[in-house]
């Protein structure tokens, strides 16, 4: 039997026996040189923390390289988007010129996160945008970005040694869809150099750092579009992919 025919038989007899299947939760992924035994060259990786969180929440990851080949197909395939962290954003993208800390950006995989993300809002998949995936989220809807925090805010405490996380604290609207998610929480973990500037069109800022720095944002126009500029998947609160998650599964019964 050809791996085409197999396929349709396994979905057809999940269907009929209604054996549920874990949702599919896409994860951008990085392009870059990597290591491992003789080899060393690109690949398309991923740090396994974003994996483990969704599974421990009872999803099933799939790692989606970045390209602007394929969007709605790959769109096709899933049940919900985790956009990941990364290196900067080109400037390019929000009409702005390079700050002299802005560094190692990567236009290839904004015009295909780009691409991702608007697909994905247009259907109204669930989305959670961490980092830089909240700063995507955030120059698609028209806004910018702060290229260097340090001289805004006066110091590098979200983002003290690069290749560390950093802890500090955040405030969260109460009366939000995040609050509502993670009402009461710890000190977030963060490594990121750069914040928002002006905020898209139809976001709402949801969460603040102790030094006024917005760290959250949603889009109350969607069922599920969060973005948190801290890295949840390095703390102990699973809450966010678990949220992500049901809301997965509840797209893909929809779609069936």
């Amino acid at each position: 039997m050809s791996l085409h025919r197999l396929a349709l038989a396994t979905q057809t007899s999940t269907l009929m026996t209604g054996r549920t299947t874990r949702p599919i939760v896409g994860i951008t992924s990085y392009v870059e040189e990597a290591a491992w035994g003789a080899w060393h060259l690109e690949a398309a990786l991923i740090p396994q923390m974003y994996v483990e969180a969704i599974e421990r929440a009872g999803g099933r990851a799939l790692v989606v390289p970045p390209s602007e080949d394929g969007v709605e197909e790959t769109l096709d395939a899933l049940d919900a988007l985790l956009l990941s962290g990364g290196a900067d954003l080109d400037p390019a993208g929000y009409d702005a010129e390079a700050h002299p800390a802005t560094n190692n950006v990567r236009p290839a995989r904004d015009r295909a996160e780009l691409a991702l993300l608007e697909g994905a809002l247009a259907r109204d998949m669930p989305v959670l945008a961490v980092c830089r995936g909240s700063q995507i989220l955030n120059v698609a809807r028209g806004g910018d970005l702060v290229q260097h925090l340090p001289e805004v805010v006066g110091d590098e405490r979200h983002r003290e040694t690069p290749g560390v996380f950093s802890e500090h604290p955040v405030r969260i609207e109460d009366d939000s869809r995040l609050g509502a998610l993670i009402p009461a929480h710890g000190p977030v973990m963060s490594s990121h150099h750069q914040g928002f500037g002006r905020i898209g069109e139809g976001l709402r800022e949801v969460a603040w750092a102790d030094d006024g720095t917005v760290e959250g944002l949603e889009d109350p126009s969607h069922q599920f579009a969060l973005g948190v500029l801290w890295h949840p998947e390095a703390g102990e609160d699973a809450r966010l992919f678990e949220a992500l998650v049901a809301e997965a599964r509840s797209y893909r019964e929809k779609r069936r």
